[in-house]
């Protein structure tokens, strides 16, 4: 199983490339099973969850083209072979439970296995399957496959959601473009992502306004035609490297991501007297030597702290000249990485879903074990920033959010290195 092996205490200046967002690319992925004409997404990002996103689709019947030097993947769902999302495919990712929505409004039903659970927190999909309720689906439930139909058709609805939930907005909106009638989707998510799934879907003919904010009404349409689409760049890639240069120090031009999309991020680290500037080409994150400062802050649905960026951010403060605090309020158990950053000399104390962390001068080098994908990055993150040598066990964890993440680390000068065997 590879590893990643990190020698910390190395600066990093230069540029990383910011690519398209996974959280986007997915959503998009399962977009294209609502027309029989091509969707071609660019700046695509190469990732073992869009991979494997796109080999289920394939199973349904899409025909996938990867043109990978362009960062362009071609779907097209003339047919829909199969309506069925079986167990082995759907637990490896929760996002590919994503079919179920496209398939019920194109076809008129779908078998899509429940996705199960989930390292970071519950993550139930019930909200999901209640707005499909809601726009007239049969829903049953039957030793693990979610069974939908809506033979005539769905029909638009008022669906008001008890919770702000990112998967359940987008997922609705992908079943509403072809009902019949209009979805009004009320205590909707506002995250970007959102924002770009509507753009393309628009862009393939469906009408959606308010995308982006907490009301969306989605007019349905009777087909969808292809289109091309660029995904929106990735803001947690975007503002894990910044933490990254953050921690290692130095001087780093983020390529190509949108500042706007990470103001609550951009708050923390300028209150921690990190440098973070808005570029035409995108992003420059600059800090010297000095430590930072500590800071208190709460995740929170957007626009607020991103949860994606608690490891991360919990990473730097361990340098923190002073005491923080860290609430999460978006997913349980997802102060997992505390106890790996700890074998580091970190001084990190959990409290149900508060973490007080009182930072250290130094980190110090030592092997460590990531348990989910945000996680595993922010001992990375802590890695380039201790003395000696960090060693990342079950870094496929990585692969499934970060496209070369030790090339483009490496690039700016940090020592780092993947290990393809374990070591005697």
């Amino acid at each position: 199983m590879d590893r990643i092996a990190i020698t910390g205490g190395a600066p990093l200046a230069g540029t990383i490339p910011i690519y398209g967002a996974k959280n986007s690319a997915l959503k998009l992925q399962a977009a294209a099973l609502l027309s029989p004409e091509p969707l071609v997404l660019e700046n695509m990002p190469d990732l073992a969850d869009t991979r494997f996103m796109a080999q289920l689709l394939a199973s349904l019947g899409v025909e996938v083209a990867w043109i990978k030097e362009a960062r362009t993947l071609r779907l097209h769902a003339a047919d829909i072979a199969s309506t069925i999302a079986p167990y082995d495919q759907v637990r490896k990712m929760r996002a590919s439970f994503n079919v179920l929505g496209p398939l019920l409004a194109r076809v008129g039903h779908a078998t899509v296995s429940l996705p199960g659970g989930c390292a970071i927190g519950a993550r139930p999909v019930d909200l999901h399957l209640k707005a499909f309720e809601a726009m007239g689906a049969d829903i049953h439930i039957d030793r693990g496959y979610v069974k939908a139909a809506a033979l005539r058709g769905l029909k638009g609805a008022e669906i008001e959601f008890p919770f702000v939930s990112v998967g359940a907005t987008e997922h609705a909106m992908l079943a509403a473009v072809l009902a019949d009638g209009e979805t009004v989707l009320k205590n909707a998510a506002r995250e970007p992502e959102i924002a770009d799934l509507a753009e393309c879907l628009n862009k393939m003919g469906a009408r959606i306004e308010g995308a982006g904010s907490h009301e969306i009404s989605i007019r349905g349409v009777a087909s969808l035609k292809g289109a091309r689409h660029a995904v929106v760049a990735d803001r947690i890639e975007t503002g894990t490297y910044a933490l990254a240069a953050a921690a290692a120090t130095g001087d780093v031009l983020l390529e190509g991501a949108n500042a706007h999309h990470l103001d609550a991020l951009w708050g923390v680290m300028r209150a921690a007297g990190v440098d973070v500037q808005e570029e035409p080409r995108g992003v420059r994150v600059r800090r010297n030597g000095r430590r930072v400062a500590p800071v208190d802050f709460e995740t929170e649905p957007y626009p607020g702290f991103p949860t994606d960026l608690q490891a991360q951010t919990m990473a730097l403060l361990c340098l923190a000249d002073g005491r923080s605090r860290i609430r999460e309020t978006i997913f349980e158990n997802r102060f997992m990485h505390a106890p790996e950053l700890t074998r580091l000399g970190a001084q990190i104390a959990v409290h149900g879903n508060e973490a007080v962390v009182t930072g250290v001068e130094h980190l110090i080098g030592a092997p460590v074990m990531a348990t989910d994908l945000r996680a595993s990055v922010s001992l990375v993150i802590a890695g380039l920033a201790a003395q000696g040598e960090t060693v990342v066990n079950r870094v496929y964890h990585l692969d499934r959010g970060f496209e070369r993440l030790e090339a483009k680390l490496a690039d700016c000068g940090a020592r780092i290195e993947r290990l393809k065997e374990p070591r005697e």
